[in-house]
């Protein structure tokens, strides 16, 4: 195992250039969720001239290929989110320094998708040939509202039946997710009854919502948690807000703790529907259930002694993302980082280079695994 993954890595340095030409080119394509078509035909195009066979754009936004194993007995997935959180109107120019690159997306996810994008000339250059068929995956819809709706209708449609799987992402290395938590994704809404300057009530029932979260997940850490991810309000600093949203998400690794919790959130909100120039509303936006695969199974046994033979700590990330659906399928998987990063969801998102191959030798390394083992759930 040592000198194998270790020669990978060196190996794979070779490919360097059209790598990081992938990075950039999927890094500058806008890719906001529900509109990644133009990211979509990137990785089309990427795939055709790898040789993929069945390639194919599906009805939920997804692209997919075929790299034909010998026996073609089996079938493995290796999938990447199109997506990113940023509009098409954004920023999108990718700046590349000394060791590192920058910009909106570069780690969530365009270094995942150019992985993806390079997986068959990765293997190519480590003349490596999988007995199994290995499906390339580019999903759709994986943020906020999206709920990985891309990655849901894959596995209810696809005629392939998929033995394990590989979601890839930019960062961070030495990540191995095996367990997914169960979530709930709501957003509250407040909009003035009055149409004029002096409907200042807004505000003030935004901060009770906030207080509400907080209190909730106060009392409930650790068995949950309640992230509020985005506040908005407002235009200005001279007139009061006619209307406000607060972006929340609800985690535990209960199902019955976020549905309990939910309910509880709907009706407190709810209460606050007294205040008389301001209605307010809570909607559910996007659901997740828990699953796991045990701490000893071989697929996470694999992934840590590769990243041990090179040198790279591992740290468990519960996934709240496309490994959720592929757990709930019970087939086995793992969300892998590849490089180290800084900055997420930021416009000075970073990804440092050189690390990158280590973590494309761990996704080829337990990529053999995967074909020679045949891990069950």
């Amino acid at each position: 195992m040592s000198s194998e993954v270790l020669s990978y890595r060196e190996a794979l340095k070779s490919v360097r250039e059209i790598l990081f030409a992938n990075v950039v080119m999927a890094g500058e394509i806008p890719a906001p969720t529900g509109d990644e078509w133009r990211l979509t035909r990137f990785l089309s195009d990427r795939f055709t001239e790898s040789g993929l066979d069945n390639i194919a754009n599906d009805e939920a936004g997804n692209v997919a290929g075929v790299l034909s194993g010998k026996s073609a007995t089996r079938n493995l997935l290796v999938a990447a989110h199109l997506d990113k959180i940023w509009s098409q109107n954004d920023d999108h120019t990718v700046s590349v320094g000394v060791g590192e690159m920058s910009g909106r997306g570069v780690a969530d996810n365009s270094l995942g998708i150019a992985a993806l994008a390079s997986l068959p000339l990765i293997l190519q250059t480590l003349d490596i040939k999988l007995e199994s068929n290995l499906i390339l995956l580019g999903t759709s819809r994986s943020f906020g509202r999206g709920n990985i709706g891309g990655m849901r209708f894959f596995l209810e449609n696809s005629e392939r039946e998929i033995e394990s799987a590989l979601c890839l992402e930019g960062i961070s290395l030495g990540r191995v997710s095996y367990t997914s938590l169960g979530m709930a994704r709501g957003e509250i809404s407040a909009v003035s009854k009055r149409a004029d300057e002096s409907a200042d009530g807004v505000v003030g029932v935004l901060a009770d919502c906030v207080d509400v979260l907080l209190k909730i997940d106060r009392r409930e850490r650790p068995a949950a948690t309640i992230l509020v991810g985005g506040i908005n309000a407002g235009s200005g600093f001279n007139v009061p807000p006619l209307f406000g949203t607060i972006r929340f998400e609800i985690r535990s690794e209960s199902a019955s703790k976020v549905a309990a919790l939910e309910k509880e959130i709907i009706r407190t909100v709810g209460g606050l529907l007294s205040e008389k120039d301001v209605s307010v509303g809570v909607e559910m936006v996007a659901h997740r259930n828990p699953g796991r695969l045990r701490p000893d199974h071989e697929l996470v046994k694999s992934a840590e002694s590769t990243l041990a033979e090179l040198g790279v700590e591992t740290h468990d990330e519960p996934s709240i993302s496309e490994l959720a659906a592929l757990l709930e399928q019970k087939i086995p998987a793992l969300t892998l980082g590849i490089t180290e990063g800084g900055h997420r969801h930021s416009p000075q998102e970073s990804i440092v280079l050189e690390p990158i191959f280590d973590g494309l030798a761990q996704v080829v390394s337990v990529l053999n695994f995967m074909d020679k083992e045949c891990p069950k759930f």
